[in-house]
């Protein structure tokens, strides 16, 4: 049972749609106040509009991950309006190209890696300094499944996740001691707008066989995604840390 956050800050990145608007929602939920991030600024202002219309306090703060600036002013601004950040929740991401490897062109490669990889990373280091001042927090770094196994077709993202794993599982080990824990969860294809945008490239015949691929043969929901989100994040997951959970239908254990 996860327990009310009232007087918390939860800071989701990447939260102007998809999974990260329904995490946003999901700590509005449960008491906690929310920083809504994204470089998407009127989307992230409805997301800030759908928390206040169900009783919730939220701001938005524009961020670009790729940029280290504009992480640093990000944090800045949490802690300046807030005054401390409980729960980093670091999921902004994009996709790649769908193409064989030899093919694959270098600069979709470095941008993929600047967003999903070192924007995690510069997330997760600003979050850190401030969590380590005041003795306590949880940050959800937001994986894939492709950062557990092989993802044929896309490399850059395969090789982002895969970062993205080994980052929260050396936070997880360095900061256990320190009343900080740091996960990630690495979802299975989830009904979101990037992966919706993968489809329409793959077509209908490769989406039918990934759904087939999937043990319990669907597609994630977002709301499943935030609802591990914010478990992890909750005293009820008060031992566990450096681990990646699985949303996946089973497909990893098959």
């Amino acid at each position: 049972m996860i327990q009310n956050f009232a007087g918390k800050v939860a800071l989701v990145t990447g939260a102007a749609s998809g999974l990260g608007r329904a995490t946003a929602l999901l700590f509005a939920q449960h008491q906690a106040k929310v920083i809504v991030s994204d470089i998407a600024i009127d989307d992230g202002q409805e997301t800030v509009k759908m928390i206040q219309e169900q009783g919730g306090e939220a701001t938005f703060i524009e961020c670009n991950v790729a940029d280290e600036e504009s992480v640093n002013n990000l944090i800045y601004k949490t802690i300046d309006i807030y005054k401390r950040l409980d729960f980093g929740i670091n999921n902004a991401g994009i996709g790649g190209l769908w193409t064989s490897t030899h093919k694959y062109p270098t600069d979709n490669f470095e941008k993929v890696m600047a967003i999903n990889t070192t924007g995690v990373f510069m997330c997760m280091r600003a979050e850190l300094d401030v969590m380590t001042k005041q003795g306590f927090g949880s940050i959800v770094n937001v994986s894939s499944v492709a950062g557990l196994s092989g993802f044929p077709n896309n490399i850059a993202y395969a090789a982002s996740k895969h970062a993205v794993v080994g980052m929260t599982k050396s936070a997880g080990l360095e900061y256990a001691k320190k009343g900080i824990r740091v996960n990630a969860v690495c979802p299975v294809f989830t009904i979101t707008p990037l992966v919706t945008g993968m489809f329409d490239v793959i077509g209908d015949d490769m989406k039918d066989k990934l759904e087939a691929s999937i043990p319990m043969k669907r597609f994630g929901k977002p709301e499943e995604i935030a609802e591990a989100i914010v478990w992890l994040c909750s005293d009820s997951a008060s031992f566990i840390t450096g681990h990646a959970l699985p949303i996946d239908g089973g497909m990893v254990a098959g």
